[in-house]
């Protein structure tokens, strides 16, 4: 099997441009963990939880659980999709220390780790990319296992999220995650 593009390593230190979270259309899919790390940063039970900052995304096998996107007031009282995440503000994301793994292993996706292509692709859109830190081959697929194994929050098509507590969704059948050991 051929050595993957970033055998060497790879560049990259984030420039905390917020680029990744805003302005550009994209689903950030919790895992149980970062469900249950913003369950306890924002006090909030899992119906308030949903209501204010999820939505669910229909992927062929289920509906995942991602954070919404903002939109805002347009100037004929419409609105319009911002495609901020909902957790960015004027200062950056409000969630940093508790954010999604989604989030703190980007770039380190296998999208993005797809081909050398890929990576410099993305590198368009991202100033950190080919700056800053050396990131180990090794680094790089422990990030990717990370996310491989914390699998996303799925619910079974026809549940209703409105009706759950997080209880149910950390942990009851019907309800699952996309690991490999989702029910």
């Amino acid at each position: 099997m051929a050595e993957p593009f970033y055998s060497e390593g790879l560049r990259f230190a984030c420039a905390h441009c917020s680029a990744c979270c805003r302005g550009a259309p994209g689903y950030v899919f919790l895992s149980k963990a970062d469900l249950k790390s913003l369950l306890c940063r924002l006090g909030l039970d899992f119906g308030e939880f949903y209501r204010s900052y999820c939505t669910l995304v229909d992927i062929g096998s289920g509906m995942a659980l991602s954070l919404r996107e903002t939109s805002r007031r347009c100037h004929n009282d419409q609105r319009v999709t911002s495609y901020d995440c909902v957790f960015w503000g004027e200062g950056g994301c409000e969630v940093y220390a508790d954010r999604p793994l989604q989030c703190s292993t980007y770039p380190f996706w296998a999208p993005v780790l797809h081909s050398r292509r890929s990576w410099l692709d993305e590198a368009a859109a991202c100033p950190g990319i080919g700056a800053g830190e050396l990131h180990s081959r090794e680094s790089i697929e422990e990030r990717l296992l990370a996310r491989r194994k914390a699998g996303t929050i799925i619910l079974s098509y026809g549940a209703d999220p409105e009706c759950a507590d997080e209880d149910t969704i950390l942990g009851s059948p019907g309800l699952g995650s996309d690991s490999a050991d989702a029910l």
